[in-house]
């Protein structure tokens, strides 16, 4: 069984229940969904759509650096959205955070309501 090891940084925000920011088993890393916590004051950024997914891919980037992993490293990702209609605008911002030819598996789907009625939720899967 690969030894399990809990990924936790304050670079992120702190966990809203009990689960944790990230868990390394073995070489995976399976990280939580991150929303648009700002980590520094712990408000949610939802000015608009654009600012509100760089804070939740800030957030992922924060718990990979915590594994010694980058994006280069994800080799799945699942985005959640309360509207399909925000589509091309997560997927810009998402998108930029990639090389578009090393890009991960991935899944987008609109649900009926995420927590704190975010527009936007996004978990990842590393390998180092």
């Amino acid at each position: 069984m690969a030894e399990k090891k809990i990924i936790r940084t304050e670079q992120a925000p702190a966990p809203i229940g009990p689960y944790n920011q990230a868990v390394l088993a073995g070489d995976t890393l399976y990280m939580s969904g991150q929303i648009a916590i700002n980590p520094e004051n712990g408000e949610l950024v939802l000015e608009d759509l654009e600012k509100e997914t760089q804070q939740v891919m800030q957030n992922l980037k924060a718990v990979l650096a915590a594994a010694d992993m980058d994006f280069s490293h994800v080799v799945k990702t699942s985005i959640f959205l309360s509207d399909m209609n925000n589509f091309g605008t997560v997927n810009t911002i998402y998108g930029s955070y990639f090389d578009g030819l090393d890009a991960p598996a991935r899944e987008t789907v609109e649900v009926a309501c995420l927590p704190k009625k975010v527009n936007v939720e996004i978990s990842m899967i590393a390998i180092k």
